[in-house]
């Protein structure tokens, strides 16, 4: 790890930090709070994901939509509209559009094979944002001139890692530029991460073996087609399983740096809090306490 003791890291000029774990739990929140103060660059890979990756994905899925009103048709041909996602930080649901969710067509649901596609669209701009940490890091130093750097991670990190392979490269080139810092929930707060997504989807990566075996699973419970399922009730049965899926991949991404509980981030309401609690992270990880 980048900081091997609380002093290190309370005495270090650049604090370089990721937060990972289940979308929900606190990474954005804290994040927006230290970008707040003003001494904090926050970057976001769900941002960056759907601005710099997938941002023409999604305009281009608008744009299909627009063609299909005669009056839209003609304003886009002849370049007196523009249209765009307005995504912001807080704000996803372009990206969460765009992906949609897989099943009857009438109901909004897309190809299961169409979802597919859009999934693995989604793997390959989550790896590059991922990526992308380092450039921003040196962008937030050279041209901002922040000391500090905070990555605010998808909920989706786990699946596009290997947290097992002590040389997977995602997980290499992070380790080297930031402390990775894993959120814990419990179980009371996997029920309240189902109760929201219920409400506002998040944009969500899931592997391709997981999802063929979901689906299948799904369409043989409820003895139903393919073409005859509710999106919006598949959707919500797949993130619940997701949730317990993902659980053991997070509790091996712990290993790589340390690890702060959802109510302990929770209570963070200062970039000084937000030290104080790293440090005490450190402290426990290092046997310092």
């Amino acid at each position: 790890m980048i900081y091997n003791s609380a002093s290190h890291w309370h005495g270090a000029q650049h604090k370089r930090v990721m937060l990972f774990g289940m979308s929900g739990l606190g990474k954005t929140h804290v994040s927006s709070l230290l970008r707040g103060s003003g001494n904090w660059f926050h970057y976001s890979v769900d941002y960056r994901i759907g601005t710099r990756y997938m941002g023409e994905y999604i305009a281009d899925s608008f744009k299909r939509i627009a063609m299909q009103n005669p009056e839209l048709r003609d304003l886009l041909l002849s370049d007196s509209i523009y249209i765009a996602s307005n995504i912001t930080f807080d704000n996803l649901t372009p990206l969460s559009t765009y992906l949609g969710k897989p099943g009857d067509p009438s109901k909004g649901g897309l190809k299961f094979s169409e979802y597919l596609r859009r999934q693995e669209q989604h793997r390959q701009a989550e790896i590059s944002a991922l990526m992308d940490t380092s450039r921003f890091i040196s962008r937030a130093e050279e041209i901002y001139h922040y000391d500090n750097f905070i990555c605010d991670t998808s909920g989706s990190i786990c699946e596009v890692v290997d947290p097992e392979n002590p040389n997977d490269p995602i997980l290499s080139a992070l380790s080297d530029q930031v402390l990775m810092v894993a959120i814990e929930g419990s179980e009371n707060h996997t029920a309240e991460l189902i109760k929201r997504f219920d409400r506002a989807p998040k944009p969500m990566y899931y592997q391709p073996q997981f999802l063929a075996e979901k689906w299948a699973q799904y369409l043989a419970l409820n003895k139903v087609e393919d073409t005859c399922v509710d999106p919006n009730d598949f959707i919500r049965w797949a993130y619940a399983q997701a949730l317990a899926h993902r659980k053991p991949r997070y509790a091996s991404m712990s290993k790589w740096g340390v690890n702060i509980t959802a109510d302990e981030i929770s209570q963070v309401q200062s970039p000084s809090d937000f030290n104080n609690l790293i440090g005490a992270a450190l402290d426990r990880h290092t046997g310092n306490q």
